[in-house]
């Protein structure tokens, strides 16, 4: 339900463009189709392989790391789960992919090593208590320091990095690692620190691509669009059947390290039951599984037609309806987000309901549709990307003065969570196609629309934290007369 509730909104409005506004080949509707079933089926599987395989794993080596008291192996093991899982991550497959100038391997690498880099770091802040607000302000401005410097091809692809490695994957192994840490400290802050932690791992990436840019060469950046097309329906079958083994040697590849390191504090730490481990087992495989047919239908079925799409939209008089389309689809997008979920359940747990979900959930919507839509003004006017970044970041540092620690934290991963699947596959296809039709350099213009997704909840979830803390503020103030008599029920309803 969770995927269907995902994937539907997307696909109702992409066929009533398709039948009015921006027809297409029927071939292309029909392995779009295909591919929106092979979609739901796979971030089904994966989703609950996930919850019953990596949140477990992660929660169950983070308490094994923390009765051992060695300050050296939790480093080391966390940069090595930060690796592993980054490198299985579905969105960071999807972009590497997409990237034209970056060898596949290289650029998953690089990200996997920053995640791993500052997934250390979050351990030493949980174990120390560090203010996450000092770090966020050290590394950003780092970042933009070296952004002066760096390579414009690589601008938008390192900052979109940072975004789609906090996904599916990524959030529910991450959270849960920093729970379990987080058991080393007895105050009472303890908890609400192991916050903070995605919005950590997502600087890593961000920092890794910059620094690539300066040592690698890469090949031309120019982004080859190639639609493919089909005679007949065996085509389009012979299609998914040929990419399915790639993915199955892929994907195997890319969890056996995750793989391996658990069954080693299987050995060595963790002894599970039978049972327990077995269910885990049988969760891998769901994972294993659900990302071989996530990836099928997202790159046989997906990336085909919302190129199309955003290339026809862009011709003529429909150019005008690209920007409110982009912000409608951000809205819908961000609706049934699966790791967005798993942030709100922290959320809840973490704060006993004080922090109402629905609240966070409306910033982040409003959020999300804003961010889709100055992407879309990037890829019509041609500007740089930071010129939003810059003074967005800015002022959402500035708003971590002013709100709660708790919020900043909450806002800062939520601008990790909130770019998943969709974002990563059929948007960035459907902005690359509207930017090739307007003549744009999409690798400078279309890139860099994970990276605004991410930016705008840091500004929307404080916002939200300020004005939900002054409410709170006024309402405690409010004063009683000696002789009053006050209803309990009708203050507790206001």
């Amino acid at each position: 339900m969770e995927s269907i509730s995902s994937v539907l909104p997307i696909v109702c409005i992409v066929a009533i463009l398709c039948f009015t506004l921006a027809p297409v080949q029927t071939d292309l509707m029909l392995c779009f189709v295909v591919g929106t079933l092979l979609l739901i089926l796979g971030m089904g599987l994966f989703s609950l392989g996930a919850d019953i395989s990596m949140t477990p794993i992660g929660n169950r080596i983070g308490t094994s790391l923390t009765r051992t008291r060695n300050l050296p192996l939790i480093l080391v093991v966390s940069f090595a789960l930060g690796l592993a899982v980054t490198i299985a991550e579905p969105d960071l497959q999807v972009l590497a992919e997409t990237v034209p100038h970056i060898n596949t391997p290289v650029l998953l690498i690089t990200v996997g090593v920053g995640v791993g880099l500052f997934l250390s770091v979050c351990m030493l802040r949980i174990i120390t208590g560090v203010k996450l607000r000092w770090l966020l302000i050290a590394f950003y401005g780092l970042i933009f320091l070296l952004a002066c410097f760096a390579d414009a091809n690589f601008l938008s692809i390192a900052f979109d990095s940072g975004g789609v490695t906090t996904g599916p994957m990524t959030v529910p192994f991450i959270l849960a690692l920093g729970v379990g840490v987080s058991n080393i400290r007895s105050d009472q802050k303890a908890e609400s620190d192991s916050f903070g932690l995605v919005a950590l791992c997502s600087i890593g990436p961000i920092l890794a691509v910059l620094i690539l840019g300066f040592f690698y060469s890469g090949s031309d950046s120019s982004l080859d669009v190639l639609i493919q097309s089909f005679q007949n329906t065996s085509q389009i079958g012979q299609a998914y059947i040929h990419a399915i083994p790639e993915y199955l040697m892929e994907m195997a590849v890319a969890l056996s390290p995750i793989v391996v390191i658990f069954f080693l504090f299987q050995v060595l730490s963790l002894r599970l039951n039978r049972t327990n481990l077995l269910k885990i087992c049988v969760g891998i495989l769901y994972t294993y599984l659900g990302l071989v047919l996530f990836l099928t239908g997202v790159n046989v079925g997906f990336a085909a037609l919302g190129t199309v799409l955003g290339a026809q939209l862009a011709e003529g008089w429909t150019r005008v309806l690209l920007i409110p389309l982009a912000m409608l689809l951000g809205w819908f997008i961000i609706s049934a987000e699966p790791a967005v979920k798993v942030l709100e359940q922290q959320i809840e747990t973490v704060s006993a309901g004080a922090i109402p979900g629905k609240a966070i959930k409306l910033s982040l919507s409003i959020a999300i549709a804003l961010a889709m839509g100055l992407a879309m003004l990037r890829v019509v006017t041609g500007l740089s990307i930071m010129w939003f970044l810059v003074p967005g970041y800015l002022i959402a540092l500035v708003l971590s003065f002013f709100v709660p620690d708790i919020y900043t934290a909450i806002a800062f991963d939520s601008g990790g969570v909130a770019s998943g699947p969709m974002t990563a596959t059929f948007m960035l296809q459907f902005f690359i196609g509207a930017s090739t039709t307007l003549g744009g350099n999409p690798v400078q213009d279309a890139f860099g629309v994970v990276a605004m997704v991410a930016m705008m909840p840091l500004l929307t979830i404080q916002i939200a934290g300020f004005l939900f803390g002054r409410r709170k503020a006024v309402e405690q103030s409010v004063e009683y007369g000696e002789d009053e008599i006050i209803e309990l029920w009708e203050v507790a309803a206001s």
